[in-house]
């Protein structure tokens, strides 16, 4: 006999929707404001509970997302397990969603997230982020543990989102989670990217790059993702603990060496890439393993839905609307000039899009650490900018972390307009010190410029907007001419 629903009604209690509120001081000028309402509704097209509400639903005894579908009485458990940023806000949707078909659910979501949620079926491991501990460890183990031994009638709900390879770690025999620590902590360092992390961090570990599919093999998986990776990869979210992987020992030897972190790196680490490397120890699942059959990973929210959602407040708002990318990668502080470049260009020229512009984009950039200053990843990209724009009127700027946390900061970015570098120089702040130092914090804190949301309880990347006032007169009256 499969499952049935319980009759007993339940209610979510503790983690309350849309419980941040974004902050930016100094918010007066009528395009603050709009870059506000726009930042918002980016964050609140994220939102998780959001997400799963418009795209899960049951009907009868079918559970349908878009065109695909489970019928839920084939099955004898209902299982809930996974672990992300994101997944407080999933998990209490989804006992909404499933409500009574849940037999049971085991979810690793970050320390910060408080006051922590509450659930009637599904416990909450509470774990660090962005480096892996013990708490962590021990809520893998409470998942395993709850699943026991899966079989054909179990269907288990993997909820998975960004900031999962830290909140979810199992080392692999004969690493300890300080080598895994340590390692993680070097990669953020050195400005790998984040699928270039994930690819070492699935050769250290018993659970990531399809290790829990192996694990919860024979039963029907279903993993509901939400991206946080530029292309929205699914063998890089979270480092894929459902998706089959396509790196080799051989592609994290490449990425420690090419980072110059291969001597760095714990010796007990080295040895076990090295014998990956030569065969000696069992690669992570591939595409052709039959566990993979009974393996739904289906993708729920991404950054392209929130840059649509800034895309229309910013038209409604009366600007031209452009979405130039949602795959931007590199140097925090290398595209923040080209994004100010593109700013410029537009108040200048009208190109690519003629004043009033906002150029909305997406992704997520590093920042290879060389100074001993404070800030992130989107403060960086802001000051960047601004010395980009400066004295160029008209121009406002902004970049976000979606999860609320930029780098080790309580900040989710900056904002900066053609001002900012004067302003701070008043202030004796001198911005290409402090991006020397890589201590954008401190400068955009000082002019009370930073973007404070608190964390949001989801992660789809970055978002980048530039406003773009009435451009250049002369410009405009020449393109009026050659126009006639």
């Amino acid at each position: 006999m499969g499952l049935t629903p319980s009759t007993r009604s339940q209610k979510n209690s503790g983690l309350p929707e849309h419980s941040w509120r974004l902050r930016l001081r100094g918010n007066g000028s009528s395009s603050r404001r709009v870059l506000v309402e726009a930042l918002s509704q980016a964050l609140l097209a994220a939102d998780p509970r959001t997400i799963l509400r418009t795209k899960v639903r049951v009907r009868r005894n079918l559970l349908e997302i878009g065109a695909f579908s489970l019928k839920l009485s084939e099955f004898k458990r209902l299982l809930v397990i996974g672990g992300g940023k994101a997944t407080a806000g999933m998990t209490l949707e989804i006992e909404q969603i499933l409500d009574g078909w849940i037999k049971g659910g085991s979810v690793n979501i970050p320390a910060y997230t408080k006051p922590w949620p509450k659930s009637k079926k599904i416990k909450f491991n509470p774990a660090s982020h962005p480096i892996p501990s013990d708490d962590g460890v021990r809520g893998v183990k409470n998942m395993l543990r709850l699943v026991g031994q899966p079989s054909e009638e179990d269907l288990v709900i993997c909820l998975i989102s960004g900031g999962g390879s830290a909140l979810m770690p199992l080392p692999s025999i004969g690493l300890t989670l300080s080598d895994k620590q340590k390692t993680t902590n070097l990669l953020l360092k050195s400005g790998a990217k984040i699928d270039e992390i994930n690819a070492v961090r699935k050769h250290l570990s018993d659970f990531k790059g399809g290790r829990l599919a192996e694990k919860l093999h024979p039963a029907t998986i279903l993993s509901l993702i939400i991206s946080d990776v530029v292309g929205d990869k699914l063998e890089s979210i979270a480092s894929g603990p459902t998706v089959p992987d396509d790196t080799t020992y051989a592609d994290a030897y490449t990425i420690l060496q090419e980072h110059g972190l291969w001597r760095t790196v714990p010796s007990s680490v080295r040895k076990r890439i090295q014998k990956g490397k030569e065969g000696k120890l069992p690669e992570t699942p591939k595409g052709s393993s039959r566990i993979f059959k009974r393996v739904h990973n289906v993708l729920v929210g991404t950054n392209e839905e929130s840059c649509q959602a800034a895309a229309e407040v910013l038209e409604k708002r009366g600007y031209h609307s452009l979405i130039l990318s949602t795959r931007l990668q590199g140097e925090a502080r290398e595209v923040g000039k080209v994004l100010a470049s593109i700013c410029a260009d537009i108040h200048e020229n009208g190109l690519p899009v003629a004043p009033r512009a906002a150029l909305v984009a997406g992704g997520e950039t590093t920042v290879t650490v060389h100074g001993k200053g404070h800030g992130g990843r989107n403060q960086e990209l802001v000051l960047s900018a601004a010395l980009a724009i400066r004295g160029n009127p008209g121009v406002l700027v902004s970049s976000i972390g979606t999860d609320g946390v930029d780098g080790p900061t309580d900040a989710a970015g900056a904002v900066a307009d053609g001002n900012t570098v004067e302003r701070g120089l008043r202030v004796r702040m001198d911005p290409e010190s402090c991006l020397q130092e890589n201590d954008s914090y401190r400068f955009f804190e000082r002019l009370n410029d930073l973007v404070i949301t608190g964390p949001t309880g989801t992660n789809v990347n970055d978002i980048f907007i530039g406003l773009v006032g009435a451009g250049n007169q002369k410009n405009d009256s020449a393109r009026r001419s050659r126009g006639k």
